[in-house]
């Protein structure tokens, strides 16, 4: 796989870089060259967009070169973000501002897109990017809906791109460590999973306010169906409560499911599928108590277990209890198991960012490739099916469908508010 740099680039001024382009044989060991670097666009500049940005600033041969936002405000805050970021690591220059994610898109100076908007607008900046030659870091949940996954995929292997999805707790060593022993073994055969990852998604009906003259109101709807503003949406606390609504998010159910679900795949060796049968409590406000089967007759339970958003692994010889803050197992011992030569390894990143562009840069999967993105979207949105509709749903998930439910099959997708389409 090969960066789509034009060949000029080596040979010309960089503009927006302010440095000239110098084989990394005259500067020595250590130095990148500017024609090697691999050039970042961000598209949506909110609270995730930040912690993004200063990871991939940390990486040598990486740069932010650009952002995207329809919010002045953001547009605001990037430029100082990405200001201090260069002065820190002694960068020339300054980064190119956007408002239309596709004019970003076009610039062939970019390797690789950031899309860290709300979850309606991740497939068609990211289907976008990959048709026009980039590698894609989409945050997590990847997809909005199950066919925007697929079809997200299809475009990654189709263009021979990269897409990492954001679930980047599979870069952190207690979680690896933690599915090595559920995959080898070490707690026994896993009979049950615990899992707390909050409420499920509900609709918008918050009331009219006027729209901020900073945000440009209907590009931020984008696909969405159209409504009027209201600053819980995009404004109120540092995460804004998009996430809520099923028509821009998926829940907590989702945003936190995308990671913790996400555990319970690697662990299982289900990465490539994902359960077979999702069974709601039947009481019409309950957001909790979901069940879903796999084929291998392993029940993960939605259930608050007491410990906040965690999973707790059910073996024949013992638990093991996982989260951003504990990792024990009982007995105790468990967790000081070495594997064996023999034991299943899993793949080992230590940054999820670093892992991407070595990926791109190698023609390799990343560790959360666009395939394992998919499925852990396709759990948390049946998960939320399952709750809206309160019975039993049964998922196929080679044909990717459900069994007898026309009604469910529906909402596999969704429609695009025009102009706002999925073009593939």
């Amino acid at each position: 796989m090969k960066n789509n740099r034009r060949q000029f680039v080596k040979n010309t001024l960089s503009t927006v870089l302010g440095v000239s382009i110098i084989p990394r044989n005259v500067m020595g060991n250590g130095f990148t060259a500017p024609s090697d670097r691999f050039n970042v666009g961000v598209i949506g500049l909110g609270a995730q967009s930040g912690g993004l940005i200063g990871r991939i600033s940390k990486i040598s041969d990486a740069r932010i070169i650009a952002g995207c936002d329809i919010h002045q405000k953001r547009l605001n805050r990037f430029r100082k973000l990405i200001n201090t970021e260069y002065i820190k690591y002694g960068i020339k220059g300054t980064a190119l501002i956007y408002e239309d994610f596709d004019k970003l898109i076009e610039n062939s100076n970019i390797d690789g897109v950031v899309v860290s908007t709300p979850d309606h607008w991740h497939a068609i900046p990211s289907i976008n990017a990959m048709k026009a030659g980039k590698h894609v870091y989409c945050e997590k949940p990847m997809s909005h809906t199950i066919q925007e996954g697929r079809a997200m995929e299809m475009i990654a292997r189709k263009y021979n791109r990269v897409l990492q999805t954001g679930s980047m707790q599979r870069s952190r060593a207690d979680f690896r460590k933690a599915c090595e022993l559920v995959r080898n073994g070490y707690i026994g055969n896993i009979e049950k999973v615990w899992i707390e990852v909050g409420n499920p998604s509900a609709a918008c009906n918050l009331p009219f306010q006027e729209t901020p003259d900073y945000l440009d109101w209907d590009r931020w709807l984008g696909p969405a169906p159209a409504r009027s503003y209201h600053d819980i949406i995009v404004e109120k606390g540092w995460f804004p409560n998009w996430r809520w609504y099923r028509e821009f998010g998926g829940g907590i159910l989702s945003d936190w499911g995308a990671h913790m679900f996400d555990i319970v795949q690697w662990a299982l060796g289900m990465d490539d599928s994902g359960p077979v049968k999702y069974e709601a409590p039947m009481e019409p406000t309950a957001s909790r108590g979901l069940k879903m089967h796999y084929n291998n007759g392993i029940e993960v339970e939605h259930r608050n277990f007491g410990r906040g958003f965690a999973v707790r692994f059910f073996g024949s010889k013992g638990t093991l209890d996982i989260s951003r803050s504990f990792f024990e197992t009982n007995p105790k011992e468990l967790i000081n198991i070495k594997l064996k030569p023999t034991d299943i390894k899993l793949y080992i990143s230590e940054s999820h960012e670093n892992d991407w562009i070595t990926s791109a840069k190698n023609g390799s999967k990343p560790i959360c490739d666009v395939e394992v993105g998919h499925r852990t979207a396709t759990v948390c949105h049946i998960a939320n099916l399952a709750y809206e509709y309160r019975r039993p749903l049964n998922w196929d998930p080679i044909k990717e469908e459900f069994i007898d439910d026309f009604e469910a099959n529906l909402r596999r997708s969704k429609r695009y508010r025009k102009p706002y389409e999925l073009i593939l």
